[in-house]
């Protein structure tokens, strides 16, 4: 594609006196684009690498929906979701434009869902030639025959060089912008770099409208055996979702957005974006073997031969890269499979408390997937000396716009219809919390998880741990004798007893914010109880 094929519609966008347009750039032309334009350096395996700015991470508090009907029925408002008003939104998009016009642009229109009956036209336009670049890594890449009548559903315009700098007068956060106009189909953004607004912005408006047709949007990954059994794996950053996903024996549907709809499971993406800090290309092979020529890297420190550094933080702990997922070399083709037979909920707990695997009831699935616990230990965040619990419902609530409860109902719907199990694997502590017991080993987690895929797991003979009511198995293949039930690897019962009291409370008392849904949705009983 070139500057010389222009895209269906271009006369709707509002831009005036527009210069050439590069449409969905091949990746050749865009590394052309990124080397000319002194937007990228490449390294020495032939990546691009970027900078993002003074945003290397999301803008979460700069987030809007416009306050609208009919889609404020539906939208959970509060402090993941904040209202602006439709007279400011028309002041940004008047500036969102004007910055966009009298320029070159960048517009590459993608898929969003590789389901056909789910998914959506996104088109993107952009100043910023990287920026496509990071687009056409995450989103699924149309065929020239698809392009041809292509016409968006929704169309995201990123003014990253635009400031909002009437922003205090009209209450809003900074003079930074993330809004999304549901009625419209439209999203801007201004006054930040950062590549992954695109992208959980994208993902963002897959939660909205899904769930509204019935079909469950999550964050999670996914992949599928030979015998087209599938797995999802929920976890928050640590629990080692991508990790355990990724399995030599299944094909990677994909690492991190997926929708169910009335077919099955589907990867909402083309590509994947993983965190580069620190990689190791001896416990990581697969993300280092994706960093080669049409990856995409950002913020990450390199010599002047353009040899990576990925051990070095300075310019931010968030050092990524993006890559189609056709650099994965066990990926399924289509990105889509059938319907789960197995759900696993990942927790890395570092009070030591839960069992490394728990099989779920569809009320406690239901109860820990509204609570999305982990905790973060020492040293992943400043001011964080000790283990701290943290609970994201749906294992994703910064990209929720529906009330927790809508996606819950939904899973619980599909795990009946479809006779899905469900587990709580526990990757965190054994034997005393963080700083006392030890971390579980990568081996036992295997284990854990083949009993699970094989389908051994329900051979097995559970007891009940105390409090939580979770049903443990005595015993599994290749596990470690002795680790199974929590409580026996701790030298000191009372200890355990006591700490196990501490967390269930924390428990209950983050369950309370549902209390006002417990009409229709009470699942509390499905947790622990003192």
């Amino acid at each position: 594609m070139n500057s010389k094929i222009i895209p269906n519609g271009i006369e709707k966008l509002g831009l005036k006196n527009i210069g050439k347009v590069f449409y969905n750039l091949s990746y050749d032309e865009l590394q052309a684009h990124e080397v000319n334009r002194n937007e990228c350096k490449i390294s020495t395996t032939g990546t691009a690498i970027c900078d993002t700015g003074i945003f290397t991470g999301r803008s979460p508090k700069d987030k809007y929906f416009v306050d609208q009907a009919p889609s404020n029925k539906e939208i959970a408002w509060g402090e993941i979701n904040k209202q602006i008003s439709k007279e400011f939104y028309d002041d940004l998009l008047k500036i969102t434009l004007d910055q966009l016009s009298g320029k070159d642009i960048y517009i590459t229109d993608v898929f969003a869902g590789a389901s056909l009956d789910s998914r959506r036209k996104i088109r993107f336009i952009t100043e910023v030639a990287w920026q496509a670049h990071f687009v056409k890594n995450m989103f699924i890449r149309p065929t020239q025959k698809e392009l041809e009548d292509f016409e968006p559903d929704f169309v995201v315009y990123n003014a990253c060089k635009a400031t909002n700098i009437r922003y205090k007068e009209q209450g809003l956060n900074s003079d930074v912008f993330v809004v999304f106009n549901i009625e419209d189909n439209v999203s801007i953004i201004g006054g930040t770099w950062y590549g992954g607004e695109m992208k959980k912005g994208i993902f963002s408006m897959m939660n909205y409208w899904l769930p509204l047709e019935g079909k469950l949007s999550m964050h999670c990954s996914a992949n599928v055996g030979k015998d087209d059994d599938v797995c999802l794996f929920f976890g928050l950053s640590g629990t080692g979702k991508t990790t355990l996903s990724t399995d030599p024996n299944r094909a990677l549907i994909g690492d991190d957005e997926h929708g169910w709809d009335e077919h099955g499971v589907f990867n909402f993406e083309g590509g994947c974006y993983a965190k580069v800090i620190n990689l190791d290309p001896k416990s990581e092979p697969e993300i280092f073997g994706a960093i080669r020529k049409d990856a995409l890297l950002e913020n990450v420190v390199y010599d002047s031969s353009g040899l990576v550094d990925y051990s070095d933080s300075s310019k931010t702990e968030n050092t990524r890269v993006s890559y189609p997922i056709e650099h994965i070399e066990n990926f399924k083709k289509d990105l889509q499979a059938g319907h789960p037979k197995n759900i696993i909920f990942l927790t890395a707990d570092a009070f030591g408390i839960l069992p490394p695997v728990s099989k779920l009831t569809k009320e406690q699935a239901m109860y820990y997937f509204m609570s999305g616990y982990t905790a973060k230990v020492a040293g992943t965040e400043r001011g964080i000396t000790e283990p701290v619990a943290t609970f994201s419902a749906c294992f994703g609530e910064a990209f929720l716009p529906l009330h927790p409860t809508r996606y819950a109902k939904l899973l619980g719907e599909k795990i009946d219809k479809h006779n899905v199990n469900v587990y709580l694997v526990n990757t965190g502590w054994i034997g005393g919390p963080y700083g006392i017991g030890k971390r579980m080993s990568i081996k036992d987690t295997r284990a854990c998880i083949d009993a699970i895929l094989s389908g051994d797991i329900l051979e097995a003979q559970f007891e009940t741990l105390d409090v939580f009511n979770l049903s443990i198995p005595t015993a599994l293949k290749g596990v470690t004798t002795g680790v199974l039930n929590p409580r026996n690897a701790w030298e000191d019962k009372d200890a355990y007893d006591n700490k196990l009291r501490e967390l269930a409370k924390m428990f209950i008392e983050n369950f309370h914010r549902y209390d006002n849904n417990a009409g229709e949705f009470d699942y509390a009983s499905a947790g622990p109880r003192i």
